[in-house]
């Protein structure tokens, strides 16, 4: 299932696209949200390989608005609960993630993105 936390993961791999390749821009996306087990200490442990500036990009394309623009210097229970809910609970079942620079497109289709490239986008 593609969510946030994977998304903020992710970048273009195609043949020659190797710069401003990432956040993949999110194009016409369904969601659903899902609830699941807070767990501050993963939360809190995953922090430091977000890019939180993309992340909180991602999310408010998603219409989620409950992160701060810049990560606080201190983290209460109640923004870990946010972030929670950004990186584990929006979840994207249809759309596409398009690259910023090359413009290539991946699908995102039952909640699983296609990252595959044909052969001659590799490189």
């Amino acid at each position: 299932m593609v969510r946030l936390i994977t998304h903020n993961l992710l970048a273009c791999h195609a043949k020659g696209c190797t710069s401003n390749n990432f956040p993949l821009k999110l194009q016409d996306v369904a969601i659903e949200v899902r609830e699941a087990e807070f767990n501050p200490d993963f939360v809190r442990g995953f922090l430091p390989r977000l890019e939180w500036k993309a992340l909180v990009q991602a999310a408010r394309e998603l219409g989620d608005t409950s992160l701060p623009e810049e990560m606080p210097e201190m983290v209460d229970d109640g923004f870990l609960k946010n972030l929670h809910h950004v990186l584990l609970e929006i979840h994207i079942d249809e759309g596409a993630m398009i690259c910023p620079n090359c413009g290539h497109t991946y699908p995102i289709s039952n909640g699983i993105p296609n990252m595959l490239l044909a052969e001659h986008e590799i490189g």
